[in-house]
């Protein structure tokens, strides 16, 4: 497998989980600036959306988005090491999970990373991620991770959106259980070693 990512994007979830899962892949980081990867490959060809993660299959296929691509790795153990089972009531908490972050918090940083954004827009996004992580908070207390005491796919994706927080001037302070969640999740030997290959670090 190849994975085309940029250093911290929501890619960077799906690059985690290829670790944690010790999925032969290569990594391949491109400039979302100019879409292209340092060899000159066109994101575009690979990806006609322009956008990371693309997860290009041994066969050729091409899986993008990142909720999708994080769903496809997690079905790829038996049975999965990252997610609960198909058709359980835990397997459809990992859904809303991945589908509150995506929907909810994802896109509402989207407006804080544009600088042309009106700033009555970047407030009003930066507002919304203050309660979205206020909910993150409370749904975390007493908890390891989201779904309990186990790491998913779904905490993956968190870290990445969490790490964001650093960049858009959120204090982590506010949140004390998310902010533990977040530093036990980039202790994990995983996270740490994406972390590596993307930042150097």
């Amino acid at each position: 497998m190849k994975l085309y990512y940029s250093p911290g994007a929501c890619s960077q979830a799906v690059h985690i989980v290829l670790r944690e899962l010790g999925l032969p892949f290569e990594a391949v980081a491109v400039d979302l600036a100019t879409k292209r990867s340092a060899a000159g490959e066109d994101l575009y060809q690979i990806n006609v959306k322009g956008r990371v993660p693309a997860l290009v299959l041994d066969d050729g296929t091409v899986l993008t988005e990142c909720v999708a691509v994080l769903q496809y790795l997690a079905q790829r153990t038996s049975p999965p090491r990252l997610a609960p089972p198909p058709g359980t009531t835990p397997h459809y908490r990992l859904l809303e999970w991945l589908s509150f972050l995506g929907s909810e918090v994802h896109q509402n940083f989207l407006p804080l990373f544009a600088p042309a954004e009106a700033a009555v827009n970047q407030e009003a996004a930066r507002n919304a991620i203050v309660r979205r992580f206020d909910y993150i908070d409370r749904e975390l207390a007493g908890r390891e991770y989201l779904l309990g005491e186990s790491f998913t796919i779904a905490d993956a994706y968190l870290y990445v959106l969490v790490g964001w927080a650093r960049y858009v001037g959120l204090d982590l302070e506010r949140w004390p259980a998310l902010k533990a969640t977040h530093a036990r999740i980039g202790a994990r030997p995983a996270v740490e070693a994406a972390e590596r290959a993307e930042h150097g670090a």
